[in-house]
Order: C-alpha cells, then sequence, then structure tokens
C-alpha cells in the first residue's frame, strides 16, 4: 500500500506540472493507459492521481470517454480569489506564530531566492519557489483542515498564473512581494504577515482582471 501510495504521488506532481505549466493544454483529452506509458508509472496510481486532480478542478474524468484537462476561465478564477483571500491571510498569521526554527529558516531561504528572482526577472525560478513557498506557508500553519481546503486552489491558481504571466503581469514586483510574506511569516510578525498576504491577493486580482482587459485568448 504504501508503495502505491508513493506511485500516485508521484504520478500526481508529475501530472500536476504538466497540466500547470501547460505541457497538457486545456481542452486536451487524455487517456489512463498513454499517461500510464509516458510516466512509466501503472494504470491504478495514475488513476488515483487523477481522481485527486479533478477534485482540484484541473481535470475532468468523462466515462468512457478520457480526461478534460480543464479550460482556463478569469471569472471563476476571480471567485476562488475570495476564497484564498481569507485563507491565505488565516495561514500567514497563524504561520508567524506557529511555525518552527526549520520552517522560519526555510522562510528566509526562499525569501533570499524570490528577491534573486525579481533582479534577474527570472519566471521560472520564481515559479519553482513560489510552489515551495506556497506548501510551506500551508504547512506552517499546523492547521489540517486550512490545509486541505488550500491544496485544492493552487494547482488552478499556478496554471493561471503561467499562462497570462507574460501578458498581463510584472513578475518581478510578484516575486518581491512572496519575498515580503514569507519575511514576515519568518520574523514571527503575525499582522506583518495577513497584512503582506493581502497586498499579494490584491495584486493577484489586479492581474486576472487585467487579463480581461486585454482580452487575452483562454
Amino acid at each position: 500500500m504504501a508503495k502505491r501510495e508513493s506511485l500516485a504521488d508521484k504520478a500526481y506532481d508529475k501530472l500536476e506540472e504538466m497540466i500547470v505549466t501547460l505541457q497538457l493544454e486545456p481542452g486536451l483529452v487524455l487517456a489512463e493507459q498513454e499517461l500510464g506509458e509516458t510516466l512509466n508509472i501503472g494504470r491504478t496510481p495514475v488513476r488515483e492521481a487523477l481522481h485527486r486532480l479533478a477534485r482540484e478542478g484541473l481535470v475532468l474524468i468523462l466515462p468512457r470517454k478520457g480526461i478534460l484537462v480543464t479550460e482556463i476561465n478569469p471569472g471563476k478564477q476571480l471567485l476562488l480569489l475570495e476564497v484564498r483571500r481569507e485563507l491565505e491571510r488565516l495561514m500567514a498569521r497563524t504561520g508567524a506564530v506557529r511555525s518552527t526554527d526549520a520552517e522560519r529558516k526555510s522562510f528566509r531561504r526562499i525569501a533570499k531566492s524570490m528577491r534573486q528572482a525579481a533582479r534577474n526577472n527570472d519566471s521560472m525560478k520564481f515559479m519553482r519557489h513560489d510552489h515551495e513557498l506556497n506548501i510551506l506557508i500551508a504547512r506552517s500553519s499546523h492547521n489540517e483542515y486550512a490545509i486541505r481546503a488550500i491544496q485544492a486552489m493552487q494547482g488552478l491558481s499556478r496554471r493561471f498564473w503561467f499562462f497570462h504571466y507574460k501578458q498581463a503581469a510584472d513578475m518581478p514586483l510578484m516575486a518581491r512581494l512572496h519575498a515580503e510574506l514569507a519575511e514576515c511569516i519568518a520574523d514571527g510578525d503575525a499582522d506583518g504577515a495577513a497584512a503582506a498576504s493581502d497586498r499579494l491577493v490584491d495584486y493577484v486580482e489586479s492581474f486576472t482582471r487585467r487579463t480581461v482587459t486585454l482580452g487575452v485568448a483562454v
């Protein structure tokens, strides 16, 4: 069982990254067997990973037809941000209070890397550390219910960003906002972390609305 769960996690991580980075594009219909062959992982772990991705809204399972990669929708992204704002503020505040010494050290390391990404306008470095920071903020909240809730939203948000950031985003600013949030949590500044979280979501919301204004195709 442990091996199967490990393979399912591996399949999930690979498929989630492929969907978020648009290697598997919105509207594409997938087949379990082909995915298993591509990943070199058996069909049962792949099926488990796909059901997890379906719960997160990244794919839609079509009985007897295949697996559809869901479309990107700015309107739905704005609704998602309403929930993310409250959850992320909560996790930032509690993380500032509950983080372990090891977690605070990781926050400082990520903040440093984010500032480097901002200076170098390095979008891939930002993407890697953004994902790592999301996971760390959730874990440092030490609230299993908040963790479960936010996990269901992160993939959709990261994919939306990846799809649109070149046309509508200020990536260095985004990286600096993440760095500020990580630094506040590392410093144990609960109020500062909550405010930094709000500033970050404010920017993400304005970025999302800008994609509509620019009429970027989805």
